[in-house]
């Protein structure tokens, strides 16, 4: 019999490279599963870290072996650091992402780093983790996964959106959960406000100051991917090979990329929302993009949209993964075949228990 309250950490590292998400959430079942998160905390990469991260794509396999060790290692101290300051106690288990570097799906092929059994040892704490790999084995795209989280925990929304380096959406079809990833977000618009030496384009106030460059945008929204059928998934490696090209043949002011592209964003996101008078859940990053979110409405405009309070916003991914983690501890289903694409549903990650 399994018991029905779990207390556990939620971590996650996204592509966008905000940091390392932590948040500490009680989870709770009875007949269906409820969840308070208690203390949430971003810890930003330094400057190192963002350059090995930026850069590790092109890293050798010795290179990587050796970041994936000292990732991990930095993952232990980031984690540490959270259950000491926030006097965290009687964990069942870290459930720990990692850092996505490489995603191939279609070439069988997924690393995400920080997953190593030496991450137990270091937190003497149980850990849950690595959740993308067995779903690449089984033939699917090992990505999006949240979407079985949007399925138990935010099913009162017709759309679950998630803003973040890549855009994805989940939501009932024809009677199964379905998700896919739709564009890169703030992978690309980070990466212009960066040449502007900003972390970001703050609630989108630069973009919103430039003008829509209609050939580049005609020309990003003929990209292939878009008319792909789901499931469908999307890594750095398609941002540099394909957006990143496409942007740089324009000779236009940054201001006026950054117009283009979220004016493409918002675009592509009410392609997908056709639902008369549906409710919208809008989370991560990108949803403090005032300018993005109201372009989104502008494609959608019989759309509800609601941005939930900030620690759903910001840490609604390290939630789910928490999630993750409880279920796979009790061996139940966390990856939905209706969207990855794998062979059948099945209980994803890797658990490793602290040797005492």
């Amino acid at each position: 019999m399994f018991k029905e309250n779990y207390n556990v950490i939620g971590v996650m590292s996204g592509t966008s490279l905000d940091g390392v998400d932590l948040a500490h959430i009680q989870f709770k079942y009875q007949n269906h599963w409820s969840f308070e998160i208690l203390e949430n905390e971003t810890i930003p990469y330094d400057h190192f870290w963002l350059n090995e991260l930026k850069n590790a794509i092109n890293y050798s396999d010795e290179k990587l072996n050796n970041l994936n060790v000292s990732y991990t290692k930095l993952l232990a101290e980031i984690i540490n650091s959270f259950i000491h300051k926030n006097k965290i106690k009687n964990l069942d288990a870290i459930c720990s992402h990692g850092h996505t570097i490489k995603h191939q799906p279609n070439e069988g092929f997924t690393l995400q780093i920080g997953n190593l059994p030496e991450l137990a040892n270091y937190l003497n704490q149980n850990v849950v983790c690595d959740f993308r790999v067995q779903d690449v084995e089984f033939g699917g795209q090992g990505a999006p996964l949240v979407p079985v989280g949007d399925k138990l925990l935010f099913s009162e929304f017709d759309y679950c959106l998630n803003l973040g380096g890549f855009s994805n959406i989940s939501f009932e079809y024809h009677g199964s959960r379905i998700a896919f990833d739709i564009s890169p977000v703030n992978t690309v618009l980070n990466y212009f406000a960066n040449q502007l030496n900003l972390p970001f384009d703050d609630k989108g106030t630069i973009a919103s100051s430039g003008n829509l460059v209609i050939n580049l945008f005609e020309e990003l929204n003929a990209i292939p991917f878009y008319n792909l059928p789901f499931p469908k998934s999307l890594g750095m490696e398609f941002v540099n090979a394909v957006v990143l090209p496409i942007l740089s043949k324009y000779s236009v002011d940054l201001k006026d990329k950054m117009r283009t592209y979220t004016e493409h964003i918002a675009f592509q996101i009410g392609k997908q929302l056709i639902k008369e008078n549906a409710s919208l859940l809008i989370s991560g990053g990108g949803a403090y993009n005032v300018f993005l979110v109201e372009r989104i409405q502008f494609y959608a405009p019989n759309t509800k949209i609601t941005i939930p309070n900030p620690s759903i916003l910001e840490y609604k991914e390290a939630l789910i993964f928490g999630l993750l983690g409880v279920l796979r501890l009790r061996n139940e289903i966390n990856v939905l075949a209706s969207v990855t694409g794998a062979l059948n549903n099945h209980s994803s990650g890797k658990i490793f228990w602290v040797t005492q």
